[in-house]
């Protein structure tokens, strides 16, 4: 899985949000926090917002806020919401591409790979998180010595 730049200040964005309570926090101060470049974030920032995950408001005690309550908001949500579904093939879904011959079951392939990632990312949720308290399943699958070693292509 490609995990792009937008997807990852777009989580790191929230985790500051989910830290922060339910003040409003300015963008600069999340760009800072965060090392992110403010107008990358700013695009970010309103991609969040009409995806419904952060409200904002402008002015003094303006800023940014989370939408629903971060033990409601899943790193798959995020994912959704600033990239689209979290497995395509050339742009669509698995389940809708067709193949032939010796290619044919690829497409299970691809099921199967999206049903992994459901599993973890939508389980995993910003209070997780920030509360370090990630679930169990997350721990087992990092403490396999193989989950850390890269592989050559």
């Amino acid at each position: 899985m490609h995990i792009t730049a937008r997807v990852d200040y777009a989580v790191r964005t929230l985790l500051e949000l989910a830290a922060a309570g339910e003040a409003p926090a300015k963008a600069e101060v999340l760009a800072r926090a965060q090392r992110i470049p403010h107008k990358f974030l700013e695009a970010v920032l309103g991609d969040l917002r009409r995806g419904g995950l952060v409200h904002s408001r402008r002015g003094p005690e303006g800023g940014y806020w989370l939408a629903r309550p971060a033990d409601e908001i899943s790193i798959a949500d995020i994912i959704r919401t600033v990239e689209g579904p979290l497995a395509s093939v050339r742009g669509e879904r698995p389940e809708d591409v067709v193949y032939t011959g010796p290619a044919e079951r690829l497409r299970d392939v691809w099921i199967a790979v999206r049903v992994n990632l459901r599993a973890v990312l939508e389980e995993v949720t910003l209070a997780d998180v920030v509360a370090d308290d990630l679930p169990r399943f997350v721990a087992d699958l990092t403490a396999d010595p193989g989950a850390w070693e890269r592989r050559r292509t």
